[in-house]
């Protein structure tokens, strides 16, 4: 089961600022899936036989640092 990244759209923006959609990235940021919901990505991932991890820390999420993701 490879893990997925689920991040909040669009990247790189302030905390509270509105959230467009969730992606569904591997870990070369290739976007596997794009979903409405966090929840819905996070089934979707599931689903597919992927571990989704989302940030612990919505503007801290580099995908090499394990201390950034938590289990969904």
């Amino acid at each position: 089961m490879a893990n997925v990244y689920v991040e909040a759209r669009p990247k790189g923006r302030d905390e509270g600022t509105h959230i467009d959609d969730y992606v569904v990235e591997d870990h070369a940021d290739h976007p596997l899936g794009t979903f409405q919901t966090q929840k819905a990505a996070i089934d979707w991932a599931k689903k597919q036989g992927h571990h989704p991890l989302v940030a612990r820390v919505r503007h801290l999420n580099n995908k090499k640092n394990p201390d950034h993701w938590r289990s969904a």
